[in-house]
């Protein structure tokens, strides 16, 4: 499949038509993702009651979420560079959006291992297809936007963590909110096919598509993906314990437990609107450095929090410092091989999301034997390392049939 000139920026770089409204279809996922995992994160308390597991038997099931979440980038990465992302990103966020009902339908552990192995499956497929899109688009633009993209998904987890607030405090049933979630997503993801851009052709120089599968990942892709495992853990760790935190170390009642992951997507939002004109004239390691400093003095300072209020300006600081960070690893993965970005996406992606496992069956079995204050102790040393290693993870390097400023590479002031 080619994309037409009509998908490139026009004389002076002003954005075609076509391009503008493919960036608003990327924006309307990242938002649905956005938006649909995190109706799930705040209701696990209410589910967790509901289904009768306690946290460590909460950590295993989470489990599930990531695997298949895993299984679903594996799939989706190889699909869209095959059949393009126009096809793949309707039909992870199909996925995705009829899945996440069935948590809150579920009466015990086994229906709900189930519901969050298939949740997960649509939200790994969504995810790699959309953010492959995002890089086509990001391309088309010249510049970077990557992180604005995911602005947008953190700003659809703040709107899902007020939602599921009001919900929680009127006493609706987690099924009965969580299918009107299921079915506005469903809609949404008929309305935004039409303006996605079809697969982009592969450059001559790239070898054919049998001889890359057949190589090993590229040193740079498993550095990338090494990074992503330990930032998307810590990441994972505010989605599923941030508000089993404030409930269980502070006594906070479910509703105000809630806005400790509001806080820390609302962080998220404001630091990743920041980012792409940040790491321009830092450049990414910068961002990453110091990003993942700041965001393991945050979880350090929730940990210790004497109240509420502290607790949540520590989950704040905690999304702030991760905010840009992510965004420049998939970046980096998705130009470095035009002909490859959905694969190398899928890598990295998949990886850390292997973090997000490594995070609830670590942290869950934790709380047997300290408190789960003390277990979240460990994605602070998380942090520490990513800090210490951006250089090696984020290092200039060439990026084929691109100039140095090509998008998601910095440009200098």
């Amino acid at each position: 499949m080619e994309t037409s000139e009509t998908d490139k920026a026009g004389p002076a770089g002003a954005p075609t038509a076509a391009l503008r409204r493919a960036r608003a279809a990327t924006t309307a996922c990242f938002a649905l993702n956005g938006f649909v995992m995190g109706m799930w994160i705040v209701h696990i308390p209410a589910v967790e009651r509901r289904t009768g597991v306690g946290h460590a038997l909460l950590g295993w099931l989470l489990l599930l979420l990531g695997a298949g979440a895993y299984a679903g980038m594996r799939i989706a990465g190889p699909l869209t560079d095959r059949f393009g992302a126009r096809l793949v990103v309707p039909a992870g966020a199909v996925l995705c959006s009829a899945a996440v009902v069935l948590p809150g339908l579920a009466t015990g552990a086994p229906a709900l291992g189930g519901a969050l192995l298939l949740l997960g499956f649509g939200n790994g497929c969504l995810d790699v297809a959309m953010n492959t899109h995002a890089v086509q688009v990001e391309r088309g633009y010249g510049r970077p936007v990557m992180s604005a993209f995911h602005a947008v998904f953190s700003i659809g987890g703040v709107l899902a963590a007020l939602a599921g607030a009001l919900a929680l405090g009127a006493g609706r049933h987690p099924a009965a909110t969580l299918g009107a979630t299921a079915v506005g997503g469903l809609l949404l993801a008929l309305l935004l096919t039409p303006a996605l851009l079809p697969g982009e052709p592969v450059p001559a120089a790239t070898p054919p598509r049998a001889t890359r599968t057949r190589r090993r990942t590229p040193p740079r892709i498993r550095t990338l993906a090494a990074l992503a495992f330990l930032l998307m853990l810590c990441e994972g760790v505010a989605n599923d314990w941030s508000a089993l935190h404030l409930r269980d170390s502070l006594g906070a009642p479910a509703a105000t437990a809630a806005l400790a992951y509001g806080a820390f997507a609302t962080a998220m939002t404001a630091g990743r609107l920041l980012t792409d004109r940040l790491a321009a004239r830092t450049g990414p390691v910068a961002v990453l450095r110091y990003g993942a400093a700041l965001a393991g003095a945050g979880l350090a300072l929730a940990v210790a929090a004497p109240a509420v209020p502290v607790a949540l300006a520590g989950w704040t600081l905690f999304g702030a410092g991760l905010s840009g960070c992510v965004p420049q690893l998939f970046s980096a993965a998705g130009h470095a091989d035009p002909g490859a970005a959905g694969a190398n996406v899928s890598r990295v992606a998949g990886l850390g999301y292997l973090g997000m496992l490594a995070g609830p069956a670590v942290i869950g079995p934790l709380t047997r034997l300290v408190p789960l204050g003390p277990a979240l102790l460990l994605p602070v040393a998380c942090c520490a390392f990513a800090a210490l290693a951006a250089p090696a993870a984020l290092r200039p390097a060439p990026v084929p049939d691109a100039p140095a400023s090509a998008p998601g590479r910095p440009v200098a002031p």
